[in-house]
């Protein structure tokens, strides 16, 4: 079986994500056993155990206040509230609060060149979720180019170089330190003058108290819309899934640095606490287009939140 016959394959399955985020549904699950625990109603000692669950599963504050009011409004609205049926009234106002993130297609018009600006913290899985991509649009039959504007890191051009080759992807780069805009121009010109359709860019992995972030990544937009206009078109924030709060922290410097329009989150498969996914489409409103589950090349999930809450719901039994 090729590498690219995987992608079919968790396609057939509608990509659900039971076993990737099983890590996260079973700690979940087990703890909100112990909530509600010789409890028969949802009175306020429950509420406040479900409160420091969801911050300690790292949905973050301002989510969980949002799941826990509208909670306290059930209960007083019907009086009575079993704890047989907190389940499903927190899967409910789960549904609700991600209702404005729209199940996610591939993010790519299908005609004309497409500029995708990539962007994150070095660490979080940037250059491999790059190839990942790479790989997702050649197996569609599209032309792919990778531009290696991270040149502050010295090892970034030959690990995105090895993904290049191994996908069959161009790469674009040049010697450590040299201008990242200067890359960038050069790789959306290449894409231009070969009738590539895809042209990836990587971009240094450092937040605005090291560098300029805002400067660094406006002028890569800049140049590369010398050369065409459109670019970018579309802006993917890399985040780690396993960094929680960490990753809250990120994605605000991100976004007030360059208008992101989508987001990927790595590595979930190795947290218990995939709450964050809950937290950053809450706070962010800003699309979660993928999800990464692991290091080979077919590890790239398409993220749907519906699917996403069935899968963290799923066979739970109280």
């Amino acid at each position: 079986m090729g590498i690219f016959d995987f992608f079919s394959k968790k396609e057939a399955r509608k990509e659900i994500l039971t076993e990737e985020i099983s890590k996260t549904r079973q700690s979940f699950w087990s703890r909100f056993s112990k909530v509600i625990a010789g409890k028969s109603t949802v009175d306020q000692s429950v509420l406040d155990k479900l409160e420091e669950l969801l911050i300690s599963s790292d949905v973050g504050m301002a989510t969980t206040l949002k799941l826990i009011t509208a909670i306290e409004h059930r209960v007083a609205k019907d009086k009575y509230l079993n704890t047989t049926e907190l389940d499903k009234i927190l899967q409910d106002e789960v549904e609700k609060l991600l209702h404005v993130i729209p199940a996610t297609a591939a993010p790519l018009p299908s005609n004309g060149l497409q500029v995708i600006l990539v962007v994150g913290v070095n660490g979080v899985g940037k250059t491999t979720t790059i190839g990942k991509l790479a790989a997702r649009f050649i197996q569609e039959g599209k032309k792919v180019v990778l531009g290696a504007a991270d040149t502050f890191r010295a090892a970034a051009l030959e690990q995105l170089t090895i993904w290049g080759n191994r996908v069959g992807a161009v790469v674009i780069g040049r010697a450590t330190h040299t201008d990242p805009s200067s890359v960038a121009y050069e790789a959306v010109q290449y894409g231009m003058q070969h009738g590539s359709d895809v042209v990836i860019i990587d971009t240094a992995g450092r937040l605005h108290t090291k560098v300029p972030l805002v400067n660094e990544l406006s002028k890569i937009k800049r140049t590369i819309q010398k050369c065409y206009s459109n670019a970018p078109s579309e802006v993917l924030l890399i985040l780690d899934g396993t960094m929680g709060q960490n990753a809250f922290v990120q994605a605000q410097a991100f976004t007030a640095a360059v208008e992101v329009t989508g987001i990927v989150i790595t590595k979930l498969d190795g947290t218990s606490k995939g709450g964050v996914v809950l937290g950053i489409a809450d706070q962010f409103a800003i699309p979660i287009k993928y999800v990464g589950v692991g290091e080979k090349v077919e590890d790239l999930t398409l993220f749907d939140s519906r699917q996403f809450i069935a899968s963290l719901f799923q066979n739970w039994q109280p």
